[in-house]
C-alpha cells in the first residue's frame, strides 16, 4: 500500500467517511474515502456465528454519509466519539433489546443466539443519532473545570520550558478551543436517513452525497460547494448523453428524389444512346416508356 502523503497526513480527521452494510445495516467509520479489512474489521465485533465477515466485500458495504469538518482536531474527536458510542450500543444494550417479548419484562424468553446477533448488527439508527448527538456535544464545548486544568497545565509547562527542562515533557498541551459546529457539511447518499436523529444543530449543513462506483466521491470533488457543483455535474450529464446519442444514432442513407415525369436520369440517357440505331445520338425507346421508368426497365431486362 503506498505511503499516505504530509498533505494526507495534515488533514486526516477532516473528513470521515461513514458506510453501511445494507444487508445487515452494521456501520464502520472511516478516515479514508477506501475501506481497507485491516482498519475496518476491528470495528465489527462478534456477536455470534458469522457475524464477523472473512473480508469485506465492496458491494455489500455502500457509502452512508461524509461528514466534513473546518478543523482535523475537531474530526478526529468526533471520530474517537462515534466508535466508542457504537460500542456501548453493541456491548451494553438494555435486556429488553433481545427478548422475544419485550412486553412481558423479565418474564420474556431471550431470543435465539443468531436472532440476537441480527439485533445487535443493525446499527444504522443508532449511529446516525450518535452523531447528531456528538455534535451537539461539540456545540456545548468543555465544561469550565476542564478549562481549567489545561490553563494550569500550560503554566506549568511554560515554567518548565523557562528552567531548561524540556526534556520531560511528552508533548505541548493544546489550548482550549472555541465550541462550535460552524463549518461542519454532512452529506447523505440518501437525504431522508438524516431523520433518524431527533434534531441536529442548526449550524450543521446538509446535502446529497455523490458516489464513484462502490465509494464516496473524492473529496476534492466533494469541496465543490453550492452552484460551481451543479454547473460541473450538470456539464458531465450533458456530455454522458451526447456521447450515448451518438452511439445509438443510425447513419442516414441519401435516397434519390424521384424527377419529374419526361425527364429521365442521367443514366437512363446514356444507356439509350447506346441502344441507338445508326449512331446518330437518338433514342429509339418510345417517349411513353421514358415516362415511366420501371416498365421501361422491364423492357430493357427483356431485350
Amino acid at each position: 500500500m503506498a505511503q499516505p502523503t504530509g498533505k494526507q497526513i495534515a488533514e486526516t480527521g477532516t473528513h470521515i467517511f461513514v458506510y453501511n452494510n445494507f444487508r445487515t445495516n452494521q456501520v464502520i467509520y472511516s478516515l479514508t474515502r477506501t475501506l481497507y479489512n485491516h482498519d475496518a474489521l476491528k470495528q465489527i465485533p462478534f456477536l455470534g456465528k458469522k457475524t464477523v465477515p472473512a473480508s469485506l466485500r465492496k458491494d455489500v458495504w455502500r457509502p452512508l454519509c461524509h461528514i466534513r469538518f473546518p478543523r482535523p482536531s475537531q474530526g478526529l474527536v468526533a471520530y474517537r466519539r462515534l466508535r466508542e458510542l457504537r460500542h456501548l450500543h453493541e456491548t451494553q444494550y438494555p435486556m429488553d433489546t433481545i427478548r422475544r417479548f419485550p412486553e412481558q419484562g423479565r418474564g420474556s424468553p431471550l431470543c435465539s443466539t443468531h436472532y440476537r446477533g441480527k439485533l445487535l448488527m443493525d446499527q444504522k439508527a443508532n449511529s446516525i443519532a450518535d452523531m447528531a448527538a456528538v455534535l451537539k456535544l461539540q456545540k456545548q464545548g468543555r465544561s469550565e473545570e476542564h478549562n481549567k486544568r489545561v490553563e494550569q497545565r500550560i503554566r506549568r509547562v511554560n515554567l518548565l520550558k523557562s528552567r531548561g527542562k524540556r526534556k520531560y515533557l511528552k508533548k505541548d498541551p493544546q489550548p482550549p478551543q472555541e465550541a462550535t459546529v460552524e463549518g461542519v457539511t454532512i452529506r447523505w447518499t440518501n437525504l431522508l436517513d438524516a431523520e433518524y436523529a431527533e434534531s441536529w444543530p442548526e449550524e450543521v449543513v446538509h446535502d446529497s452525497l455523490a458516489t464513484h462506483r462502490y465509494t464516496a466521491a473524492f473529496p476534492e470533488a466533494l469541496d465543490e460547494e453550492g452552484p460551481q457543483r451543479q454547473e460541473a455535474q450538470a456539464a458531465k450529464e450533458e456530455a454522458r448523453r451526447e456521447e450515448a446519442k451518438k452511439k445509438t444514432e443510425v447513419p442516414k442513407i441519401e435516397v434519390p428524389r424521384a424527377l419529374p415525369i419526361g425527364k429521365p436520369m442521367p443514366w437512363y440517357s446514356r444507356f439509350a444512346k447506346e441502344k441507338t440505331e445508326g449512331g446518330d445520338g437518338k433514342s429509339s425507346i418510345p417517349a411513353a416508356l421514358l415516362d415511366k421508368p420501371k416498365l421501361w426497365l422491364s423492357k430493357l431486362r427483356g431485350q
